[in-house]
């Protein structure tokens, strides 16, 4: 059990740079961007592809990076420039993507046709370095002997570069997110997803920041692709179906347990609701009756669960709110009256 949660955490911290472009996209622009789907498998296309021949796998993921804010920005012109519906605008870019997808990932064959998959078992990858610079260092046995002595001996992972390297990773870009959105630039994008009328009565241009916008968030889907084709080691053109789902589970998750009050604290919220997310479906999958076939449908059950209970929650904490109100001016009202006795009775001796 501990190595499937330890399992689903590691994978938990690599969604959650997904997530938190979607959370870009979603929340702070309030632009549902569908191209997601199909920009997760590009980062994950592109860096499988590159590896595959050869580059480095660092200068991939960054190839990769560039790749999906391309195409976060196509999006952005099809809406801003194109005038066409947001929703719209991101399903046919997620449908071009899968062709191109195809397309890159055929870039390893000799024919240069389209092929849906590409393994990397015997690749390097970025963590396959980072996994053997830990084992020289030799990090792994000391924690595995912590936990052995608390009982845990039984079920230790073979080692804790990868989750210690994608902390490092993810809180970074989590900072990176917060420094960004506290900036001019970063304050403009989060006024227009607010009230864009409002922004462009300042001359601000608002087609500008929506392209920057879903540049940046699709950036951050395509890192978050070209690390899990890289730690799954494949690349399949349809690893992406339903990837805007599990985000907005994640940021809805996040939000509901953690809070919005702050930029800081709503990123934060993100990543613990991505990590969340993926402990909730290992832990499902082990319920007898359930298997990977039915991840879809207990993907939607979560957020359906995630998008009712704050809602549910909100309801009773009026009725309480309502309830103290309603006890504190009834024994107002109460004093009230016994004063008013008291001062009759003093009258009538």
């Amino acid at each position: 059990m501990f190595s499937a949660l330890f399992g689903s955490v590691e994978l938990g911290i690599i969604y959650a740079i997904m997530a938190l472009g979607v959370y870009l996209s979603f929340r702070v622009l309030d632009f549902p961007d569908l191209t997601v789907d199909g920009s997760f498998v590009t980062g994950a296309s592109v860096a499988a592809a590159m590896i595959v021949l050869g580059f480095n796998p660092v200068a991939a993921t960054a190839a990769s990076i560039a790749a999906g804010f391309a195409a976060g920005c196509m999006t952005g012109v099809l809406h801003t420039k194109g005038k066409i519906n947001p929703l719209l605008s991101g399903i046919l870019m997620m449908i071009a993507l899968y062709s191109i997808n195809l397309r890159i990932m055929g870039t390893t064959s000799e024919t240069s046709i389209g092929v849906p998959n590409i393994p990397l078992l015997n690749s390097e990858t970025i963590f396959t370095a980072i996994s053997d610079f830990t084992k020289n260092i030799g990090i792994d046995a000391p924690l595995n002997s912590l936990l052995s002595s608390v009982g845990l001996g039984g079920s230790l992972p073979s080692g804790w570069g990868i989750l210690l390297f994608m902390l490092i990773v993810t809180f970074f870009i989590k900072w990176l997110t917060d420094r960004f959105l506290k900036t001019e630039t970063g304050l403009a994008i989060r006024a227009t997803g607010d009230n864009q009328r409002m922004i462009r009565s300042f001359s601000a241009n608002t087609d500008s920041l929506i392209i920057l916008g879903l540049g940046l968030s699709n950036a951050l889907v395509a890192l978050s692709g070209a690390l899990v084709a890289q730690y799954a080691k494949f690349s399949d053109i349809g690893m992406g179906i339903g990837m805007i789902i599990i985000g907005l589970a994640s940021v809805i998750i996040g939000e509901a347990i953690f809070g919005t009050k702050t930029i800081a604290r709503t990123t934060l919220a993100v990543i613990g609701g991505a990590v969340i997310y993926r402990i909730v479906i290992s832990l499902s999958l082990q319920v007898e009756g359930l298997d990977t076939g039915d991840l879809k449908l207990i993907t939607a059950v979560i957020v359906i669960f995630a998008l009712i209970m704050p809602k549910v929650m909100e309801q009773r904490r009026q009725k309480k709110r309502k309830a103290r109100r309603y006890k504190e001016r009834m024994q107002d009202l109460h004093g009230v009256n016994g004063e008013g006795e008291a001062i009759a009775a003093s009258k009538a001796d």
